[in-house]
């Protein structure tokens, strides 16, 4: 079945359909374009509340964002923002495979069917002017030969008139079969006119026009179809990010398993634990009693101040109170000025009114007020110092085992670049034409003296350490350099220097890379190298090679201009990494 048969008559309706179809089109880029107007301004509005409540610029650092709840909270509106990214990406998929490829159909379609009904237009117009031109054939044939009957009538009468002139006859026969050749003339016009108009018309019912309506018929199927694929696509646009959104959601899922409460509470210990003792009781002091409290090792007589509340901390400053707590003068004399004594037998002191006893207590529990309040006073902002003595012990402690372990990681790599120097130097000494052995003079002196001053920061912030009750954990290093006669000073763990005579600088230089090279396993190769020059390998710790040797990378290039590589046959060194053509593995 198809529209040029079963609707060869229905050319409006037809019309009408496919005009329909094509504003359904245009009306599903319209929702679709809206859909993505809805998407973009939810991934918007996500985007905008995860950075909201988001860090701030320079927050990273606040000791909040170590507690696990914190980072599960940061790893949600991370995840927030991820998702708020795939939300954008179905509004732009939406956009390019929907919105802009229906648009594009759609004008095509349009100047389709337009030019389609344009020929249907045509063909009507010429079967129009065929029936026009049939109709004036019929009418002139039908005019001629009303006249052709008329003129035979007439001359039919004017033979049998009497009177009449055989003249008069004569041209009224003329003048009947003239007509009648002017009418026989017309008849077949129309007939010709008529046969024409059949022909036209058999053509364009069973031709022309079911060949415009099959055509309009592929266009409107292939409209349906490409509207069905743009439905699909609305819904596969969305399954294609479902897998990112479900890590997503799942990573959000994650973030909240991930929070400990154990370790969040031992993470605030860390964070604030002071290392102090908590204070003892406070003693009583009987005032009452004429005894001097300066002399007298009675615990009722001798009132103590605040340092000694601190049992063995008594030699150390007791910080939650002595620096942070200042009494003011008001709260003095209790412990420094003692009350009169009473006479002996005679009247009470009129400071001390009737009831002695209430009295002292009253001044003690003015004393203590103060000390309990001061707790309040914690979070005043200390002058820091460089060892730290403005936190407390445990606090303290932590910051100087940081520092060190930070100097300790600084100290190695001037430890490294220093060795990598001086095997550059060496090689240079052996092998002028790489390079001036001199020219690194500059760059061993500035990396002695970093080593120099670091190790002083090393063993300063030791002492600190030890002073604060802790224990060092950092590694010392074991590094080289060359005093003023060309001797090496060799650094013992401890720090100090001790002076070793070596007849081979060599062989002190290189003597750690040995012990490595005895200790460690065999590593995997990371690589192959392509020697571009001979090299000798003299020094202790090098090996040597020739051109176009092909040997194993086991260790890059640390920066110090030499690269470790083995030989089939196990034996490793170091050589120059500017005399090889390296090609790692990926």
């Amino acid at each position: 079945m198809d529209w040029g048969t079963d609707l060869w008559d229905q050319y409006d309706v037809i019309e009408k359909h496919t005009q329909s179809g094509l504003e359904l089109v245009e009306k599903y880029v319209k929702f679709v374009k809206e859909r993505t107007e809805v998407e973009q301004n939810y991934a918007k509005q996500l985007r905008n509340l995860s950075k909201k409540y988001n860090l701030k610029r320079g927050s990273k650092d606040d000791p909040e964002c170590r507690f696990s709840s914190y980072q599960s909270f940061l790893d949600i509106l991370n995840e927030m923002n991820d998702y708020a990214g795939q939300r954008e990406l179905i509004a732009e998929n939406m956009m390019m495979n929907i919105c802009i490829e229906l648009t594009k159909y759609l004008q095509e379609l349009r100047q389709e069917r337009k030019m389609y009904l344009s020929e249907a237009k045509k063909a009507q117009q010429s079967l129009e002017n065929t029936y026009k031109q049939l109709d004036s054939s019929k009418k002139r044939f039908e005019r001629e030969w009303r006249e052709a009957e008329r003129a035979a009538q007439y001359a039919e009468k004017t033979d049998q008139d009497i009177n009449a002139t055989k003249a008069d006859v004569e041209k009224a026969k003329q003048q009947a079969h003239m007509r009648a050749h002017t009418a026989e003339e017309c008849k077949n016009d129309y007939a010709a006119q008529l046969q024409k108009f059949n022909r036209e018309q058999n053509q364009f019912y069973f031709s022309e026009m079911p060949l415009i309506f099959n055509k309009l018929q592929d266009l409107d199927e292939r409209r349906i179809k490409k509207l069905a694929q743009g439905y699909v696509l609305f819904s596969d646009t969305e399954k294609h990010v479902m897998p990112i959104i479900g890590k997503c959601l799942e990573g959000i899922t994650k973030a909240g398993t991930n929070v400990n409460e154990r370790n969040d509470s031992m993470t605030l210990i860390e964070q604030n634990k002071s290392g102090f003792e908590r204070p003892g009781d406070l003693e009583f002091e009987d005032y009452s009693q004429g005894i001097n409290r300066a002399s007298s090792d009675s615990s009722l007589g001798t009132p103590k101040g605040p340092m000694d509340l601190l049992g063995k901390n008594r030699s150390k400053n007791f910080w939650l109170f002595s620096k942070k707590s200042k009494l003011s003068p008001s709260m003095h004399p209790p412990f420094s000025t003692p009350p009169a004594p009473s006479p002996a037998n005679g009247p009470p002191s009129p400071k001390f009114g009737r009831d002695p006893l209430s009295y002292c207590l009253k001044e003690i529990n003015k004393t203590v007020k103060p000390r309990i309040s001061s707790f309040r006073t914690l979070r005043r902002s200390p002058t820091v110092t460089e060892d730290f003595a403005h936190l407390p012990p445990e606090q303290r402690r932590k910051r100087l085992q940081q520092k060190l372990d930070e100097i300790g990681k600084e100290l190695q790599k001037e430890v490294d670049q220093s060795e990598g120097l001086e095997k550059m130097k060496d090689v240079y000494e052996k092998n002028p034409q790489m390079g001036d052995p001199a020219s690194l003079a500059s760059q061993i002196s500035q990396t002695a003296q970093n080593i120099e001053r670091l190790r002083g920061e090393l063993n300063k912030y030791e002492t600190w350490l030890a002073e604060a009750g802790g224990r060092g954990d950092t590694l010392r290093y074991r590094t080289h350099a060359f005093n003023n006669n060309g001797a090496h000073d060799v650094y013992s763990p401890d720090g100090a220097h001790s002076e070793e005579s070596t007849p081979d600088p060599s062989q002190a230089i290189y003597a750690e890379f040995d012990d490595d090279f005895e200790e460690e396993e065999l590593t995997t190769p990371i690589g192959r190298c392509t020697a571009m020059y001979n090299f000798p390998g003299a020094s202790e710790g090098t090996i040597s090679m020739q051109e176009g040797e092909v040997l194993a990378v086991v260790e890059e290039d640390k920066g110090d201009g030499w690269t470790r590589v083995r030989r089939t046959n196990g034996d490793e060194g170091y050589i120059p990494t500017s005399y090889v053509t390296i090609s790692l593995n990926k």
